[in-house]
């Protein structure tokens, strides 16, 4: 379980990588909000199905948001400004689904369909949040470009807006269509 506990974690914050999102804050909102959902889901789902404990979920998004930290505070360490990594928000959609989970009288199906869905429009919105507070995203990103972007990754004068109406709204939307279906699936294989 340890090792599930360790791959699952570092699947999830490479999902939606957190200095990209930082880099490609606006535009790579949406792709975010998906990867992130579903990994937490499924994650979660696997360990709340495997524990039959309420709870277990916030304990999974408590261990991914301490070893991001940790990660954070090696890119500082490698001359990054410490404002220019985002750590993601896991914990408060992670209660989301133990509350659900709790309050269907530990049913997984419900734990799957409505929890999956909370999780799915909350967590793109805590993530809107912590976005927000970040200072000045695409200056930092200029300033400090990733010396492992190929040539084509180079961060460009944005188009926001031009895509996407509402990035929340997509990223919500996707977030929570995908992430049940996912879940649902891990669940059946589990």
């Amino acid at each position: 379980i340890v090792v599930v506990a360790v791959n699952s974690t570092l699947l999830t914050i490479n999902a939606g990588d957190y200095i990209f999102y930082t880099d490609w804050a606006w535009t790579s909102f949406v792709v975010f909000s998906v990867s992130q959902s579903t990994m937490l889901v499924v994650g979660a789902i696997y360990y709340m199905l495997f524990t039959g404990v309420p709870g277990t979920a916030t304990y999974y998004a408590t261990i991914m948001t301490i070893y991001t930290w940790v990660a954070k505070g090696a890119w500082f360490a490698l001359g990054y400004p410490y404002d220019f990594i985002v750590t993601p928000v896991w914990i408060p959609s992670a209660m989301l689904l133990d509350l659900t989970y709790w309050a269907t009288r530990r049913n997984k199906h419900a734990a799957i369909i409505i929890g999956g869905t909370l999780v799915g429009l909350s967590l793109p919105i805590f993530n809107m949040i912590n976005l927000l507070l970040v200072r000045d995203p695409l200056e930092m990103a200029f300033k400090y470009p990733r010396p492992t972007l190929p040539p084509y990754m180079t961060p460009i004068e944005p188009q926001v807006g031009k895509f996407y109406n509402s990035p929340v709204a997509l990223g919500s939307g996707a977030g929570a269509v995908l992430s049940v279906p996912i879940a649902a699936l891990g669940a059946k294989l589990n």
